[in-house]
């Protein structure tokens, strides 16, 4: 592991929150954050049906044993909250906790939208006394670790890649245990590797991942165990599959293909696609993802029987996803493979599909698109109407600047 002397040393700025000085005087949590309830702010490229479709996927009251047993919401801070898989999970955590319980940070700064739905603070995972003022000054009971750099940045970056997804870990990890905070912390399939089994991948198997991805995840795990066994430290982790929305762009890696493709079939009616035809790998759609995440993190710890499991939905190849968007949007649609690169024998290192039976025995997981079509029809379902407003708020452009359309970043839905 990097030693804490190679990790910077920037301070933490902490941004206007309208708090008071004790975090914890707010702790009765409001009856409209215990109900199904959407934001009233919204950004330009996120309609309110798919904000409804998100809330209304989870259970505000199942598995909710913190508020039981403290009579309090819990205060939950996001790293790397601005990322494709944090703005979703914080809105989604928002309407559950309240607003003001869950303080998003990040590196970057935020859009107005998001910043006008909570408190945000700068946070970089690498300052360790920077995070852990945020910690001790709010009142932390639980965090959720998403600062990452994934698959492919990471063999572009491999200094970087183990500077963030190591030292950046160790660092929530340390709070973790001073503080007693629950901390989840998602790995994913890519820390399995090319000797695991390919099919039904268990939970306990064969790991040895040959990325650089892949190998930080696994030492997250392992350390994450290790902490839990030695030092009492609630640590929780789900290894994702590729995650599939209609409202982020990809965030570099293996499976983007995955979503770039919905954009291309709506914009051209064809893609040509960086994985080969039969590279079948699991995937997920957002929502499934979020709910997951959400329903692990609050389900009591005494009754799980690891902290690493499979987060499993449904697996797929870019020939037959390219087959379903065919029957769904256009018989015309057409996909073409170009010539392999470095993302080919990412995605050959990795399963084709999980076996998630343990997340649903322990803390019952059940994802609602558990096959390719119901992930093609809601992918569509979200994408058309954007695809149609932008394009008529759009004036008329040449053909050579056609393709610079791209989805605007929006809080997930």
């Amino acid at each position: 592991m990097l030693s804490k002397a190679a990790s910077r040393t920037a301070s933490t700025r902490i941004l206007p929150l309208n708090r008071v000085a004790n975090p914890f005087s707010r702790f009765a949590l409001p009856s409209a954050s215990i109900t199904t309830t959407t934001t009233t702010t919204t950004t330009p490229t996120t309609s309110t049906s798919s904000k409804i479709s998100l809330l209304d996927s989870v259970d505000t009251h199942k598995n909710f044993h913190f508020y039981a047993q403290h009579g309090r919401a819990p205060r939950v801070l996001v790293t790397g909250s601005l990322g494709q898989l944090g703005t979703g999970l914080v809105q989604l955590m928002r309407s559950k906790y309240g607003a003001d319980n869950v303080i998003a940070t990040d590196i970057k700064r935020p859009t107005r939208e998001f910043w006008s739905t909570g408190p945000f603070m700068y946070a970089d995972v690498l300052d360790y006394k920077g995070l852990e003022q945020i910690v001790v000054d709010n009142g932390i009971d639980w965090v959720v670790h998403l600062s990452a750099v994934l698959s492919a940045v990471g063999e572009k970056n491999p200094q970087l890649a183990l500077n963030i997804n190591l030292n950046g870990f160790q660092n929530v990890l340390d709070l973790a245990k001073t503080h007693q905070l629950r901390l989840l912390s998602p790995s994913t399939i890519g820390a399995f590797g090319p000797s695991t089994p390919k099919d039904s991948t268990p939970d306990t198997t064969i790991m040895r991942p040959n990325t650089i991805y892949g190998i930080t995840k696994l030492h997250m795990e392992l350390m994450g165990e290790y902490y839990h066994q030695k030092h009492g430290v609630d640590f929780r982790s789900l290894r994702y599959p590729g995650i599939i929305s209609a409202d982020t762009q990809p965030g570099g890696g293996t499976t983007d293909y995955a979503v770039e493709i919905f954009h291309s079939a709506l914009r051209d009616n064809h893609y040509t696609s960086f994985l080969g035809p039969d590279s079948e790998l699991p995937m997920m759609y957002i929502t499934d993802c979020l709910r997951g995440t959400v329903e692990l993190l609050e389900h009591p710890g005494d009754t799980l029987t690891q902290r690493v499991y499979n987060l499993d939905a449904c697996s797929f190849s870019p020939a037959q996803l390219a087959e379903e968007i065919r029957r769904q949007h256009s018989e015309d649609f057409s996909i073409g493979y170009s010539e392999p690169d470095f993302r080919q024998a990412i995605a050959d290192s990795w399963p084709r599909s999980i076996d998630g039976s343990q997340a649903k025995v322990d803390w019952g997981w059940n994802p609602v698109y558990d096959d390719t079509s119901k992930l093609v029809a809601e992918m569509f379902k979200q994408l058309k109407p954007l695809f149609a407003r932008q394009t008529k708020q759009q004036p008329q452009e040449h053909e050579e600047h056609r393709h610079e359309y791209r989805p605007q970043q929006a809080v997930l839905a």
